[in-house]
């Protein structure tokens, strides 16, 4: 694969990891529904991109006897199980922590913790964005985003992208849900935040098993 992949794949694991850890404490400390969705997103994204890493690896083996073109075609297999865990892991979790929350609503405490620290996170996540959509523009070059989509025959950038798009939509849910809670007194609104970022997560899932699915079967 090429190093841009890499690059970009290494840009986001390295901004999931340090936002993840910083979502889960924020969580910890205030109660934010959304805020441990997102936390849990980011956990999922982290070990989404090493697994990315080890497809990368193992596409890289020579032919042998038993495959005698080569094992390029593994990294298809590993971005599907990525579309597999962002569902499952991340949108399933996301909705029903939501719903946990909706029943049992409490509100939200030291909502200014949460809002630092969803900042942040935007702005890491916002780089590590630009990192991929940079090394996806090299390859595709002025081709529309969603042509150039269906026609990559490397699915490590556009799995990237699509995570961070997904990672960036949530954390502005994240924010408009706890913001809303805190000013409107209504802590319901920061489980309906979540219920959100994990549809959101879900929708980003089926897109890409969708496009990695038709690389599997031998797509031209």
């Amino acid at each position: 694969m090429a190093s841009g992949s890499k690059k970009a794949v290494l840009a986001a694991m390295a901004a999931n990891l340090g936002i993840a850890i910083a979502k889960f404490g924020g969580a910890f400390y205030t109660g934010s529904s959304a805020m441990l969705s997102e936390g849990v997103h980011s956990v999922v994204d982290t070990g989404n991109q090493a697994l990315l890493l080890v497809g990368m690896k193992r596409a890289q083996r020579p032919a042998d006897r038993k495959h005698p073109f080569g094992y390029s075609s593994e990294i298809y297999f590993w971005a599907f199980v990525v579309a597999g865990l962002l569902f499952t892991a991340g949108g399933v979790a996301a909705i029903y922590e939501g719903i946990q929350k909706l029943i049992h609503p409490h509100p939200v405490e030291n909502p200014l913790v949460n809002y630092v620290i969803l900042g942040g996170a935007i702005l890491l996540e916002a780089g590590s964005f630009r990192v991929a959509y940079q090394e996806f523009k090299k390859v595709t070059g002025d081709a529309h985003w969603w042509t150039a989509v269906r026609e990559a025959k490397d699915p490590v950038l556009y799995t990237v992208l699509f995570e961070d798009t997904a990672a960036l939509v949530g954390l502005v849910v994240a924010l408009l849900g706890l913001m809303a809670a805190h000013l409107l007194e209504l802590p319901a609104l920061d489980a309906v935040a979540s219920i959100a970022i994990g549809v959101v997560l879900i929708l980003a899932s089926l897109l890409l098993a969708r496009e990695t699915m038709g690389l599997i079967i031998g797509e031209a």
